[in-house]
């Protein structure tokens, strides 16, 4: 427990403002509590200090909402395969490149399991899905939003040491997004692509997005457009393109939607790309979001074949993004997969907060991008660095050539988003993991000690809205490290969600546990004006508890 032994050791004044802010949010929280239970619908929730309140106190049911559904462990939920990142030789490969990622949909779902009393399979835990779940200003970074000229972004960089392992060093790269308001948009042209079959049926699921979708089209414009595609056996328009400010029709068709049958989802999105072309916005904003359990099982139902599909109408101008519901047959490796070729993100919804957040308060984030094709390319000097390994992104590895190859379909970042890369590193100096070579070229280590003043090179390529030819920055980055307590406070909270990452998927960390992550996220947690930090602590504790409970031995009571 060498981490919460080192957080004794703060400063007592340090410890008292921590104490006197936290009681100060307590009791406003508190006070707030009653107003949002008294709400008489849950389609006019506005996200208060109840809401954090509520977060920190795991309620998560509205009234009006549905019990929670728990059903058995025979699920048939799909993920896909993740190897965890392996060890690299800096001396054997240099260079490290990925895609930007910013979507969330793993961190929901983690919530869904631990909320429901269960450790969610290891599959299913994403490190860059939890860590980017979370906003990051990076307010008090020793870097500087130097990213753009006309602010499309800002890039800040950090060091510290891991919590978990005294001889590595974590390497953080953190994006931040620049606002834009709803009513800076362009015309949006937005397809609802939603799941009918009778799979959908249960009330975490089509109830559910019905809600999340009257949510959301109050938001609409009358620039806007909206229609609505429905598939279940066959593919149906239930909602013809139709102007934004046409509030009662489009409410009206969203209540007319009812589960039933099997599913076709290959047809309903050849019917989505047909109908988003005829209502198609040059210049505008032009996406399918599909809402879906995942459940593709009659037509076209291999990924690669859909992938082929969702390319070609990326290619034409349509962005895809998704929505996942629900939960026992979640074939979240699908909508990942398809997302990720669209251009889109996707996220799971498993409350209606969850459905406010994606679709009311991040909704410019959500619709408009800001930087497309993003990726990340990093060089580490073999005089400081001897070994790394990057903490998730397994499914958006590029290779090293791809990096400057305008043609190769990235990551893209929405309006505001935030993006934060972690990096494990073993300086050179420490322990290494690997045995170093006896043989080792003495030409490129004295050409490396040349500039032993730098840690790593950084590339960052993005292309701006409407264009194709890529920007290029990149920074030279010396080593200046501090012990995590010291550290700036959004790296020490993605720190702790990564962790969390790492215990769920039961890989090996010397001296950190549930209990480390948790008290390292309470240092971290900040203003929290949204409550999901105080939650992310709450749900720490839940998977502590459920861990302990997993590894207590089985005793035979006597007869």
């Amino acid at each position: 427990m060498n981490f919460r032994l080192g957080l004794s050791q703060l400063t007592a004044s340090a410890l008292v403002l921590a104490i006197a802010a936290c009681s100060s949010t307590d009791s406003e929280d508190s006070a707030n509590q009653q107003v949002l239970m008294d709400r008489a619908s849950v389609e006019e929730v506005v996200v208060t200090s109840a809401r954090r309140k509520h977060a920190e106190q795991a309620a998560y049911v509205v009234p009006q909402s549905p019990p929670p559904v728990i059903l058995p462990e025979s699920q048939q939920e799909k993920y896909q395969d993740l190897e965890p990142r392996q060890v690299k030789l800096v001396r054997e490969e240099p260079v490290s490149t990925f895609a930007l990622d910013v979507d969330t949909g793993g961190y929901s779902n983690v919530r869904r399991f631990l909320n429901n009393g269960q450790l969610p399979p290891k599959d299913a835990v994403r490190l860059e899905e939890l860590v980017n779940y979370f906003n990051y200003d990076f307010a008090g970074a020793d870097s500087k939003p130097t990213l753009a000229s006309d602010d499309d972004f800002a890039v800040h960089f950090d060091l510290s040491r891991a919590p978990w392992d005294a001889e590595r060093t974590l390497f953080s790269i953190g994006v931040k997004a620049r606002e834009l308001p709803m009513d800076e948009v362009p015309p949006v042209n937005l397809v609802f692509l939603i799941d009918t079959s009778g799979s959908m049926s249960q009330a975490n699921k089509l109830p559910l997005l019905q809600q999340a979708y009257r949510l959301l089209a109050k938001q609409l414009r009358a620039e806007d457009s909206v229609s609505i595609v429905t598939y279940a056996g066959s593919a149906g328009l239930v909602l013809e393109p139709t102007s934004g400010d046409q509030k009662t029709k489009i409410l009206q068709a969203i209540d007319r939607l009812q589960a039933g049958g099997s599913t076709n989802g290959a047809g309903g999105i050849e019917l989505a790309y047909a109908v988003a072309q005829q209502a198609f916005k040059k210049g505008g904003v032009n996406r399918i979001l599909l809402a879906t359990d995942g459940d593709f099982n009659v037509g076209i139902s291999d990924v690669e074949t859909l992938k082929q599909r969702i390319e070609r109408g990326r290619k034409s101008g349509v962005q895809f993004s998704a929505l996942g519901f629900g939960m026992g047959n979640y074939r979240e490796e699908m909508v990942e997969q398809l997302t990720n070729v669209g251009d889109g993100s996707y996220a799971y919804i498993d409350t209606i907060f969850e459905a406010n957040r994606v679709l009311v308060e991040q909704l410019a984030g959500t619709l408009f991008t800001v930087a497309k094709d993003a990726k990340v390319q990093v060089e580490f000097n073999p005089a400081r660095v001897s070994e790394y390994r990057l903490l998730g992104y397994e499914n958006r590895r590029l290779n090293r050539e791809d990096f400057n190859n305008d043609a190769k379909d990235s990551g893209d970042i929405g309006a505001g988003h935030s993006v934060v890369a972690l990096y494990e590193l073993t300086l050179v100096g420490d322990t290494p993991r690997v045995d170093p070579l006896r043989y080792a070229n003495d030409s490129e280590s004295n050409a490396a000690e040349a500039k032993r003043d730098e840690l790593a090179t950084v590339k960052v390529r993005y292309k701006k809205p409407g264009e194709e030819d890529s920007t290029l920055k990149q920074w030279h980055l010396a080593p200046q490290i501090k012990p995590i307590q010291e550290a700036q406070q959004d790296l020490q909270f993605a720190t702790a969600v990564a962790g969390f990452g790492l215990l769920l998927r039961s890989e090996p960390l010397r001296e950190f546990d549930y209990e480390d992550v948790a008290a390292l996220a309470q240092l971290a947690r900040g203003k929290d004006t949204s409550g999901d930090r105080a939650e992310f602590v709450r749900l720490v504790k839940t998977a502590g508890a459920l861990a302990s409970a997993q590894a207590m031995p089985v005793t035979n009571q006597p007869e």
